[in-house]
């Protein structure tokens, strides 16, 4: 902590004011009854004499009253400061030390309400937790207990029965795979958010990208009658990226526009020039949209808009957390539009290899 000191001298300089005038309205009279009556009264050599009196006496007393009360508040004051450096993440122990009660006061109120922004941050996240907690084992416990519940029915003598063993054993397979799919989820936001995934960067060109995921969910998209729409005329774009990592990014929101979007609705994927170095990539759908108040919880971990239909679509419920970590370790920006009964468009932004342009 740095011991300098604020100085303040207004309290010392009026407080002397009052004191010389005092005694100089004092001594004023002293002279007047005591000399004036004995002696002739010199007026001139008396005001020189009180002139000079009221000049020694405002210095004195300004200079011992400066510094009696800084001394005095200093070490009270230091006090405080040093009780409130021991706590943690503060940053008064960097403040200069001020005997200045109107500053000191200022200071403390904004420390006590940083404190009560953070307390308020605690309590939300505290909130986030616990809620978060709960959906993990309740994601969790789901697949778990479909697992368990084949397996004993398999021991309690339907194993003797082969058509029945297969089906039970094929789909407690099914369980495990998405308790797999879960844990290989949280695994790589973990390390997302944590920096232990390297992104291997490379540039490769995004179209092409986009038509393989097209492709791969066709299946997926044609059994509720969505139309996968993206130009073929599109030529080569290059961008800088981590071309796994991206194509998961895209996968996983044509996936969130497939299961919300309406039957024979449509998903349309369009690339724009943001500027010279950057594009940005639009998924956009007509199906149910989102809510206001979802919008901004959408891309928590095991976050659901629709609780009971996205769950009997499956998923691990961590696809949109997953497209914001990958987004924003490329050090991208990912943006959310949606009206209800309208639809919505997801959008992100990707470097441009300028390089690659014939």
């Amino acid at each position: 902590m740095r011991l300098s000191i604020k100085k303040t001298y207004k309290f010392a300089i009026i407080s002397a004011l009052y004191i010389t005038l005092f005694t100089t309205v004092f001594m004023a009279v002293v002279l007047y009854c005591y000399l004036g009556l004995q002696v002739h009264f010199d007026i001139s050599t008396s005001l020189f004499f009180l002139t000079v009196f009221a000049i020694i006496m405002m210095v004195f007393l300004s200079v011992t009253i400066q510094y009696r009360a800084e001394k005095f508040i200093y070490q009270r004051v230091k006090k405080v400061y040093d009780d409130i450096a021991l706590l943690e993440n503060t940053n008064f122990s960097n403040k200069i030390i001020t005997t200045d009660i109107d500053s000191l006061k200022k200071e403390v109120k904004r420390y006590a309400n940083d404190k009560k922004l953070e307390i308020e941050m605690f309590k939300l996240r505290e909130d986030y937790r616990r809620e978060f907690l709960g959906n993990v084992s309740h994601e969790l416990k789901t697949p778990l207990f479909t697992v368990q519940g084949y397996l004993m029915t398999l021991l309690d003598g339907a194993m003797k029965d082969k058509t029945v063993r297969k089906k039970y054993l094929e789909r407690a397979e099914k369980g495990v795979e998405r308790l797999i799919y879960i844990v290989q989820d949280l695994d790589m936001i973990s390390k997302l958010e944590t920096g232990d995934l390297n992104l291997n960067k490379t540039s490769f060109d995004i179209v092409k990208l986009i038509q393989s995921v097209f492709d791969l969910l066709e299946m997926k998209a044609s059994k509720k009658d969505i139309i996968l729409m993206f130009d073929a005329k599109y030529k080569p774009i290059f961008v800088n990226g981590d071309k796994e990592k991206i194509q998961q990014v895209v996968t996983n929101l044509v996936v969130n526009s497939i299961k919300y979007g309406r039957e024979k609705g449509t998903t349309e994927v369009a690339i724009e020039n943001l500027n010279n170095n950057k594009i940005i990539i639009r998924i956009t759908d007509n199906g149910e949209g989102i809510e206001k108040q979802n919008i901004t919880r959408i891309f928590e971990r095991f976050y659901r808009v629709n609780k009971s239909g996205s769950r009997s679509e499956g998923g691990s419920g961590l696809g949109l957390s997953i497209v914001k970590h990958i987004v924003e370790a490329h050090n991208e920006k990912i943006f959310v539009e949606s009206t209800i009964k309208v639809g919505s468009e997801f959008s992100f932004t990707l470097e441009k290899d300028n390089a690659q342009i014939n």
